[in-house]
């Protein structure tokens, strides 16, 4: 079975993509780190019921990574969107044989005191065009919600849009048992709905 994790925003910078967050919500992202192997860096906002949203960019004073980065931010270009949503698993490699889709290959990686294993494709693009759940297992005590600041945000609806989106849903859904995930038919691309502090806003992909 898997848990809905967190939700990534990524950006051409990470300035742009925590300028997107911050704008869209109302509110402030906090300090997050560095990224070795696929060498990006990111910012962090706490969620109510232990998510966390994630900005994420290319970190322009890492070197090249030998392999293609995850979420496919090597190819990204364009405004700064919701791109991804990552879910989180206590057995991966039972996890991943029971999905009908290839989530990529558990790469083990470190932020920090953090570590975790993310699945991440030879590609760097996810299933589904980059539609598919990542997963991720911690492998810490301390997930990293309850580390964050509270932010008065929480998710009320994730909506996955692709013209395939019934065969998403299939695919995940009897291992992803949650009533904030929706699945529609429509242009490819992610919309989260929040309660915030200053009413309901929607960060759009």
């Amino acid at each position: 079975m898997m848990q809905l994790d967190h939700l990534a925003v990524a950006g051409e910078t990470l300035a742009e993509a925590c300028k997107h967050v911050e704008q869209s919500l109302g509110v402030k992202m906090q300090p997050g780190g560095q990224h070795a192997v696929f060498h990006t860096h990111n910012a962090l906002l706490g969620l109510e019921g232990g998510l966390y949203l994630e900005a994420i960019a290319i970190d322009p004073s890492a070197p090249q990574p030998q392999r293609p980065r995850w979420f496919d931010l090597d190819r990204f270009e364009g405004p700064a969107r919701l791109t991804n949503w990552i879910c989180r698993s206590e057995d991966m490699e039972r996890t991943l044989a029971d999905l009908s889709k290839d989530l990529g290959t558990p790469v083990a990686l470190s932020r920090g005191d953090l570590r975790w294993r993310m699945a991440v494709p030879g590609s760097g693009l996810l299933p589904y065009d980059n539609c598919a759940p990542a997963l991720i297992q911690w492998e810490t005590p301390a997930h990293p919600a309850t580390l964050l600041k509270p932010s008065g945000v929480r998710l009320t609806r994730l909506t996955i849009r692709h013209p395939e989106a019934e065969a998403i849903k299939a695919s995940f859904e009897p291992f992803l048992p949650d009533d904030r995930i929706s699945y529609e038919v429509g242009p490819v691309g992610l919309e989260a709905d929040f309660d915030t502090p200053h009413g309901p806003r929607v960060l759009g992909g």
